[in-house]
């Protein structure tokens, strides 16, 4: 690990907690073990989440997860699913839960700055009559997450207000190089730019279940 000069590195909880000051009570308290039917409203509106999974190593890996609002299914109050879709078959996140099912869930809402957690313990499922729900332009998933829920709660908007994520005059997609730029440079240096540029244009999104 890089050594910094002048870096100060906190090691202990204790010194932890003394920097940052007590949780605050409302913040103690709202976590809870099951779903309410606002967390339910919450998810059939959601059309995206962050999965966050660690291996039995401890490497991590965070995977976003978006379909149409409402693609995590609400099996019952302690029990959700989520479908699997066509992606680069890396699969980093299911390998993490093959051996270590904790998972951690962040559902976003577009334009809302607060977001809803659930954390909990998941499993892979290769088939399940709830499968038939999870039919987006024909494509039945081939496999789903289901989750067990240890928590929930929803989360303060600081972080997306601080970064004016939603605010259309902060955006400028043209900051960076473009995907197939990228692509180019570090992951498929082989193929041409023209290449890389047909790929991930217009007709990559038809491709989104195919």
């Amino acid at each position: 690990m890089a050594q910094v000069d002048g870096m100060v590195e906190i090691t202990s909880e204790s010194e932890l907690r003394e920097l940052v000051g007590p949780v605050q009570p409302n913040a103690a308290t709202k976590v809870r073990t099951y779903l309410h039917e606002l967390d339910k409203q919450w998810l059939a509106q959601s059309p995206f989440c962050l999965m966050a999974t660690a291996g039995a190593d401890g490497s991590c890996d965070v995977s976003p997860k978006g379909d149409p609002a409402g693609f995590t299914l609400v099996l019952d109050d302690t029990t959700i699913a989520i479908p699997d879709r066509p992606g680069n078959r890396r699969v980093d996140g299911f390998h993490n839960i093959l051996a270590n099912p904790h998972v951690g869930l962040l559902y976003i809402l577009p334009g809302r700055s607060d977001t809803l957690r659930i954390n909990g313990r998941a499993r892979l499922v290769r088939d399940a009559p709830f499968f038939d729900q999870m039919v987006v332009k024909g494509h039945r998933p081939q496999l789903a997450l289901v989750v067990e829920i240890d928590e929930v709660f929803h989360h303060c908007s600081k972080a997306f207000l601080r970064s004016a994520l939603w605010k259309p005059e902060t955006w400028d997609t043209e900051a960076v190089p473009s995907r197939a730029r990228i692509s180019k440079a570090l992951d498929r240096k082989d193929e041409s730019l023209e290449d890389l540029e047909r790929y991930y244009g217009p007709q990559y999104a038809e491709r989104l279940y195919g």
